[in-house]
């Protein structure tokens, strides 16, 4: 398939900087857990829950709503300057009573305002995030200076929660470091700004035709914010010192990591996804859409397979803890287990919804299916953390996500047949899934042979063991993969191999 080349360009750009990111996050995640111990890390990830769901209510999808129309004025500058001020003057207005309806639930619900200043710290990412113009750089597709800018900012956060952050005192420290990187990515994205927009006014401003899509938008993302982090909110509630809220953050981490890699590629394919629906030759939107599907495929399905047939040695380095210590996250691996298939079904979701249904202006689809999901994922957390599970509650609510997941990506699917079957079912994918149970049958022989045999190496050393038995297998079972789908003839290897991507 021939694609333009910027598109190829930006792909590898992205990908190129989330896996540089996703590497700092492996880096400092195990440090952190080390440090802080399960239950500061649980209270962490229990209050940035809670602070996310008041940035998801002040932004009331701005950012998606604002790339899709900014796309359509991007050659002209007073427009798109325009459209700037418009959306960052409902975006201060939204932020501003975000926060105000924050402080009000802060200081109404004694556990949360007994755990106010992690609350408080957190949610300086929202209160300047508003300032960052984010949508601006996604919709003139700057793909190569926001690269640049998140590796560099991120390295010297990392850097500095090595050197700061040493006991559990420090969650406050490690709070700060966290949001400082919102901060100065607002700092460099103003700088820069002045190239693209001009904050001159130019007429009248039109909020009112804004009104109705962003209200369904609005509900989108307080819906889909309330899917994706119930999980990890229940269980909170569900297990009182939040130690389980811990195990299961370690568990979700890999998942997490292989689902920021694919869903990222929605910056470089939602803007022309936008462009090419607005053709009337819709043949390149589809292109663009199988296109999309393939890259994610093709790097979520081994991903599952390798992960899933090597969670233990993954959760134990995740966590810092390890087999002749026992630790406190013994039940993370199991649940990794459970949420691979989520590095599948998350992330076509959030191809349909970025570059298929929000193009088409059919949000709507996307709104009730999400509503349903979340309701389904919390009557099912509820049952299954409470009374079923209810020694180990993080299993219980890892199933029920799993569960819910596959049941919403199943009507997603039956929705925009026309647009994702060809994409999603064809004889390419098989090919794709076929070397997946390959890699996995390699991982789940080779593994346990390379462990011991690294065992031996450096001396009974189990952090050393893990990390070399990891790395072989997945390069051996990464080699096999590649070698296998050339072999097979898969449509992005060899096109990327003849350069016709």
């Amino acid at each position: 398939m021939i694609m333009h080349e910027t598109t190829r360009t930006n792909v590898i750009v992205n990908l190129t900087r989330t896996i540089v990111l996703t590497i700092l996050s492996f880096i400092t995640f195990p440090f952190v857990c080390r440090v802080l111990g399960d239950e500061t890390i649980g209270l962490y990830t229990w209050a940035n829950t809670f602070v996310y769901y008041f940035l998801i209510l002040a932004r009331i999808s701005i950012p998606n709503f604002a790339v899709r129309e900014c796309v359509r004025v991007r050659d002209d500058k007073k427009a798109l300057s325009k459209k700037a001020q418009e959306f960052f003057i409902l975006q201060s207005i939204t932020t501003i009573l975000s926060f105000g309806l924050m402080l009000a639930f802060v200081f109404s619900v004694p556990e949360l305002l007994s755990n106010r200043e992690i609350i408080f710290i957190l949610s300086i990412n929202f209160l300047t995030g508003v300032f960052s113009f984010e949508w601006i750089y996604i919709a003139l597709e700057k793909h190569f200076y926001m690269a640049m800018r998140s590796i560099v900012i991120l390295t010297i956060s990392a850097i500095s929660i090595f050197i700061f952050v040493k006991y559990p005192e420090d969650i406050y420290l490690y709070a700060f470091f966290t949001v400082g990187v919102t901060f100065l990515t607002v700092i460099s994205n103003l700088l820069y700004l002045p190239k693209f927009i001009s904050f001159k006014k130019e007429g009248a401003y039109d909020f009112k035709s804004y009104i109705k899509p962003l209200l369904v938008l609005f509900t989108i993302s307080i819906v889909l914010s309330l899917y994706n982090q119930s999980d990890t909110f229940i269980l909170g509630f569900l297990n009182a010192d939040k130690a389980e809220v811990g195990s299961y953050s370690v568990g979700l981490k890999g998942v997490d990591v292989i689902i920021a890699v694919t869903t990222s590629l929605s910056i470089v394919f939602m803007p022309r996804a936008t462009y090419y629906y607005q053709l009337e030759d819709k043949s390149f939107f589809k292109k663009l859409t199988k296109y999309s599907i393939n890259i994610t495929l093709f790097i979520a399905v081994p991903a599952i397979a390798s992960m899933t047939m090597l969670s233990e040695p993954i959760t134990r380095l995740i966590s810092g803890n390890y087999l002749q210590t026992g630790g406190n996250f013994q039940e993370s691996w199991t649940i990794l287990v459970i949420l691979a298939s989520l590095m599948v079904t998350y992330s076509i979701g959030d191809i349909i919804y970025t570059q298929v249904l929000i193009p088409m202006k059919k949000e709507k689809i996307y709104l009730y299916t999400i509503l349903i999901g979340a309701i389904l994922d919390i009557v099912l957390s509820v049952i299954l953390g409470l009374f079923v599970f209810k020694d180990h509650p993080a299993i219980g609510v890892a199933i029920a996500t799993a569960f819910t997941d596959a049941v919403i990506i199943t009507f997603l699917l039956y929705k925009t047949w026309q647009w994702t079957g060809h994409a999603l079912f064809n004889l390419n994918t098989v090919k794709i899934f076929s070397l997946g149970v390959i890699v996995a049958l390699v991982c789940f022989f080779v593994g346990p042979i390379l462990f011991d045999v690294f065992m031996v190496q450096f001396s009974g050393n189990h952090t050393s063991a893990y990390l070399a038995e990891l790395i072989s297998a997945i390069a051996i079972s990464g080699i096999i993969y590649l070698v296998g789908l050339l072999v097979l003839k898969e449509d992005l290897v060899t096109s990327f191999i003849r350069k016709k991507i």
